[in-house]
């Protein structure tokens, strides 16, 4: 495989794979140096991963492992995951406060999650990966992502309902 084919195969998630180590590592700068060692193993393997059905899938696996390798050995001391894409022009002032605050409190449930259920939320919820491409990500069944992710979204409706009730239960 030559170098052009290599990018070609590579580059088109090559945002996807930035976004990911940027939610586990937070820092930019520990994201891109994640990336830049995902690309050399890729360029290294570059003859392995003609054989892969899903070379994204596969980065991302690598990607995340490389990840929680880094979080493991204290190189990273902070695991956040945020999303606050949304923006809405045409809201009001209180409107754009409150879905900014609501995304600050659904962004620190969702650092309280376990590790997998944080993760899955992130391939799933956030870069709106398939179950399938999931389960190769994170080595798991289809099934058991299911399972995590509804227990996680349950988890998290919970907390931010009791949260927006002030902690007072409204069973």
């Amino acid at each position: 495989m030559n170098q052009k084919e290599f990018l070609d195969k590579v580059l088109p998630f090559k945002d996807k794979v930035f976004r990911l180590a940027k939610r586990l590592l937070v820092s930019s700068d520990e994201a891109e140096d994640a990336i830049q060692e995902l690309y050399f193993k890729l360029w290294k393997n570059r003859t392995k991963i003609e054989s892969y059905d899903n070379v994204e899938a596969y980065a991302m696996m690598m990607t995340k492992n490389y990840c929680l390798d880094q979080l493991k050995s204290k190189r990273a001391s902070n695991l956040t995951l945020i999303h606050s894409n949304y923006k809405d022009e045409s809201s009001s002032l209180q409107n754009q406060v409150e879905v900014e605050d609501s995304t600050d409190i659904i962004k620190n449930m969702i650092d309280e999650l376990p590790e997998k259920q944080k993760m899955i939320i992130q391939l799933r919820d956030i870069e709106s990966y398939e179950y399938h491409e999931i389960a190769k990500v994170m080595d798991m069944e289809p099934t058991a992502i299911r399972v995590a992710l509804s227990r996680a979204r349950k988890t998290l409706r919970k907390k931010f309902i009791k949260q927006q009730n002030h902690g007072i239960s409204q069973n």
